[in-house]
């Protein structure tokens, strides 16, 4: 006999109960099981060595793919998923970057070079729309072949503007139907781009690059990379290759090397800083990068100064008929009062090298200053400086006197303020969740992949990540874990300008990162990483008062379609970067660490968006 409890329940649902508060009902049961289980408080522990690195199969699994299901039947019956119509963008921004608008710069006054500066602060040109891809773009090959060979419909060059980039670009690169393939290293080297590496390495004194990790020379930062193949022999050497390039609306140098996997960022030498820390680079290179370096008073070579490591070099490659005369007359002025060596002169290629004496700028009366402490503290995008930095900094230290060996040891932290042993406890924090994250990705990328619009079914791996950006780098952490679990990935770690100033620590590591304000866009083309982290940034970013949707748009600009989100934050952050996610299209899950604590892990993935 049906009693008045059912009845009232008929009069809501009708007399026979509705498929999804069944499915509720089943799904509440899977997740009783499962919280009650012998292992749920040992889910994702913050460091132990003891930790079950399957904690994403079997019965785990379950356990999130029914919390998921549940949150989704919630928000069902709540009708809070009603998610908003975001329109694509017009096909004229498919390599649209914010912050650079040389026509408006002009309009609104910016002259002597400024027109083609970087301007955030002064426009609104946020896009309310999801950039969609080429028609024609395909995924990136995987790591290392991707290097080699890219599809080019993916990047803003047509076949004119390739035949006309010179002969030296028409000899590395191969245009074929779709792709632009570039000279392995196992084939032929065309140009002796070795044969150059070889060069600069005699040039300061060594037998040949093989040796420029023993001589200090870890990071570059290559100034005009053209397409990256300098940067990429230098990759072969194990050594971090920056390419660094002024915005280009075509045929970019930036995009081009981010497509091949190679590091890169805009930037460019006209009225401000870079986002880079004094000290952070061993060799500063530049090969025909257009810049003419003894404008401005020298302060372009200041800049340089700045970011080189004392002992560091600095290699200008140029015509002779563009540094000789009374331009290499006023450069060599600079250099000297800069206590700059010129160690070697060989055809177009100079070589200069920092002192490592913090003295010498003293002797130097009357020629350039030493700039005050507090300009030391942090460079983003402040206007170019007429003074030395770095000089009474602890990190002065010649990079022919650094420890190559990794991590970095008591002394080597302390100069950083920070703790050894908190250093190298969150190596082994970012240690072990890698190896969770990695577990929960793998099965994700090679499992079972849809076919993308259009497209034949692809060949497994399916997609590989390769391009890293760590929004909250923290110590670098993360970037360590890839290197020590040997993943073929390379990571732009990135310290928001409002946080601990960890970005010296970073690059002393001999990693590649920058500063950044999370409230403006990032400085890169679409499409450009496979992969996006971020620790901590959401909370960050409601404390600055900034727009989280404004940072989802503009993480869609910047993922490349089938990439992955990662983020690690509370669960209020979590929970409304989840519903913007499913607002702008993303696949997105909430995992419940089990650890006792209200942090929640937000996984997502751009899906693969023609129209």
């Amino acid at each position: 006999m049906r009693g008045p409890w059912f009845k009232k329940l008929s009069r809501v649902f009708g007399p026979r109960p509705p498929r999804a508060l069944l499915i509720l009902c089943v799904v509440c049961a899977f997740l009783l099981i499962a919280l009650l289980g012998p292992s749920a408080s040992r889910d994702f522990d913050r460091i132990t060595s003891t930790a079950r690195l399957d904690i994403y199969s079997g019965y785990r699994r379950l356990k999130e793919q029914a919390t998921s299901d549940y949150l989704e039947l919630r928000s069902l019956s709540l009708g809070a998923n009603r998610i908003k119509d975001i329109p694509l963008c017009n096909k004229e921004k498919e390599n649209f970057v914010p912050c650079y608008n040389v026509s408006r710069n002009l309009l609104w006054s910016f002259k002597d070079g400024e027109e083609f500066d970087r301007h955030c602060g002064v426009f609104s040109d946020r896009q309310n729309c999801l950039i969609r891809p080429p028609y024609n773009y395909k995924a990136p090959l995987s790591w290392p072949a991707g290097r080699d060979i890219i599809w080019s419909a993916n990047v803003k060059i047509t076949k004119d503007q390739f035949l006309s980039s010179g002969s030296m670009t028409k000899r590395l690169m191969l245009l074929e139907e779709n792709q632009i393939a570039f000279h392995s290293e196992d084939g032929v080297v065309f140009d002796g781009v070795k044969d150059y590496s070889r060069q600069i390495a005699e040039m300061i004194g060594l037998a040949s690059d093989s040796e420029f990790l023993q001589a200090g020379v870890h990071t570059i930062l290559d100034i005009g990379c053209g397409f990256g193949s300098f940067g990429a022999h230098l990759l072969s050497l194990k050594l971090m290759a920056v390419c660094m390039a002024a915005y280009e609306s075509t045929g970019s140098q930036v995009q081009l090397s981010l497509e091949r996997g190679l590091p890169a960022v805009i930037g460019n030498f006209i009225t401000k800083q870079l986002p880079f820390p004094s000290l952070s680079y061993d060799m500063v290179h530049c090969a025909q990068c257009g810049i003419i370096w003894e404008n401005k008073d020298g302060m372009f070579l200041i800049e340089v100064d700045r970011l080189l490591k004392p002992g560091g070099y600095f290699v200008l490659t140029s015509p002779t008929n563009r540094v000789q005369g009374g331009s290499l007359r006023r450069i060599e002025v600079f250099t000297q009062n800069l206590c700059w060596n010129l160690l070697a002169q060989q055809e177009e290629t100079f070589v200069w090298q920092k002192t490592a004496d913090a003295q010498c700028y003293s002797s130097k009366l009357g020629a350039i200053t030493t700039c005050e402490e507090e300009r030391e503290i942090q460079s983003y995008y402040q206007p170019l400086a007429s003074c030395i930095s770095g000089t009474v900094s602890q990190r002065w230290i010649p990079i022919q006197n650094r420890s190559s060996s990794f991590p970095l040891n008591s002394t080597e932290v302390k100069i950083h303020g920070v703790l050894h042993e908190e250093y190298l406890e969150d190596l082994d924090y970012w240690k072990s969740v890698l190896k969770n994250y990695w577990s929960l990705l793998t099965p994700l990328i090679f499992s079972d992949h849809p076919k993308r619009p259009g497209e034949e079914d692809p060949l497994p791996p399916y997609n590989m990540i390769r391009n890293v950006l760590d929004m909250n780098a923290h110590y670098g952490g993360l970037n360590a874990a890839f290197l020590e679990a040997r993943k073929s990935v390379w990571v732009m770690n990135v310290v928001p300008i409002k946080e601990r100033n960890t970005l010296p620590l970073i690059t002393d590591q001999g990693f590649v990162g920058v500063f950044h304000d999370w409230c403006e866009p990032f400085p890169t083309y679409p499409r450009t990483y496979d992969m996006l982290h971020a620790n901590g940034l959401l909370s960050h970013l409601e404390s600055e008062g900034c727009s989280l949707t404004d940072l989802l748009f503009e993480m869609d600009r910047i993922l490349r379609p089938e990439g992955w989100v990662v983020l690690s934050d509370k669960l209020g952050p979590i929970e409304k970067a989840r519903m913007r996610a499913t607002e702008i299209r993303w696949e997105a899950r909430v995992i419940d660490l089990q650890n006792g604590s209200d942090q929640r892990l937000l996984v997502c993935q751009k899906p693969f968006v023609r129209k």
